[in-house]
């Protein structure tokens, strides 16, 4: 099964930013309605942003809304999550997620989505 993989996690001060970046070697992730979701220890895996195929439809979980973006690379083929005026509870590990069927709209459900990445811890000191 195709894997995406994230990278850009790390440790950043509150009100800092940072920046996630997802890709997969065997995987178009242009065509597929990608996310991020992120879970902190002792929760429960949460949606943070999604964007769909084409990159014209983003969703944004209220919490990070006005701090996190959610795009597409240049290329298409790489997902982003610009995170800025990061919180204490930002930090967490953060799971890059493909669709499971190309062409498709973007939800908030972990169920519709069928390729996970290993995940990148983000910790936000105070």
């Amino acid at each position: 099964q195709v894997q995406p993989v994230e990278s850009g996690g790390g440790l950043v001060q509150n009100g800092g930013s940072l920046r996630l970046s997802c890709t997969a070697s065997e995987l178009t992730l242009s065509r597929y309605a990608m996310a991020w979701f992120r879970q902190a220890p002792g929760k429960e895996r949460e949606f943070v942003a999604g964007i769909d195929w084409s990159g014209k439809r983003t969703l944004i979980t209220d919490s990070v809304k006005g701090r996190f973006s959610i795009s597409r690379g240049e290329a298409k083929d790489a997902l982003i999550l610009q995170m800025n005026s990061v919180k204490p509870e930002d930090t967490a590990v953060y799971y890059c997620a493909a669709a499971r069927h190309p062409y498709g709209v973007v939800t908030r459900r972990g169920i519709d989505f069928g390729s996970w990445g290993q995940g990148t811890q983000v910790t936000v000191s105070s």
